[in-house]
């Protein structure tokens, strides 16, 4: 299991005032949008939000699952650790306008992961009471739950296809593609910088591939002038060549 992060001064609750939903600039997100106004309120009644640091979690693998979690800012990765006790970082990553917790709160299950902060966050907890209320007089938002769950699914399908079909390089090209929208930076010279808010274990973690694969597609991408890694940072000469990497151009 993941280390457990003792609750530090940073992680503190925030007035309910400061994170309201019908303020939230996330709030036309598909998961929550199809809310009344008393439904909003009952919502904003029934949450409690806090600051987390990265490093620090939110919920631990193996524990009760006693609502739902919305993310208001920042990045959280989910991990599940292994039969020797180490942790791994799975192929999803939730951000801003993400909702965590839904599908072992609809199942009845405890956590199957542990969800741990990667860059600062501010996290809402609705509290499942709420959330119960909530499915039983607006049906609809529990179809769109269902609708995420069976999207998830189809994206673990996918990146299971991907694992058996592409080279460790072609599915790291893929993976910086997902990032360049949200990490990214273009500079004056059209060339394409992007901050990686993982380590390099982790994006071997998310990739489905060795560290040792990994560290050889780097090497490969930068003696192939596609891409050069310095720290946490990547350097992407033609973003062009990202989508040419997966045979697809339409992946840019």
């Amino acid at each position: 299991m993941a280390n457990r992060v003792t609750v530090s001064i940073a992680q503190q609750r925030i007035p309910p005032s400061q994170v309201n939903c019908f303020a939230c600039q996330h709030w036309g997100e598909p998961d929550w949008n199809v809310l009344s106004d008393d439904e909003v309120r009952l919502l904003d009644r029934s949450k409690a939000c806090r600051k987390y640091l990265p490093g620090e979690y939110i919920f631990h693998e193996d524990d009760p699952c006693r609502g739902v979690y919305c993310v208001a800012s920042g990045l959280v990765g989910i991990r599940k650790t292994g039969a020797d006790g180490n942790s791994v970082l799975l192929p999803r990553l939730a951000s801003a306008g993400d909702t965590l917790g839904y599908r072992p709160f609809l199942a009845g299950e405890c956590h199957r992961g542990s969800s741990e902060i990667m860059e600062p966050a501010v996290i809402c907890f609705i509290r499942g009471s709420a959330v119960k209320e909530l499915l039983c007089h607006n049906p609809v938002l529990g179809l769109r739950l269902l609708a995420r769950v069976a999207k998830d699914l189809g994206q673990a399908e996918e990146h299971f296809f991907q694992s058996i079909t592409f080279s460790a390089r072609a599915r790291l090209a893929h993976l910086l593609l997902v990032l360049k929208d949200r990490d990214g930076e273009v500079a004056d010279d059209c060339t394409l910088s992007i901050e990686l808010p993982l380590s390099r274990k982790d994006v071997a973690a998310l990739i489905g591939a060795r560290p040792k694969s990994t560290s050889r597609a780097i090497r490969q991408l930068k003696e192939d002038s596609v891409a050069y890694f310095s720290g946490q940072t990547v350097h992407i000469n033609a973003v062009k060549n990202l989508g040419g990497e997966l045979g697809d151009d339409d992946h840019i």
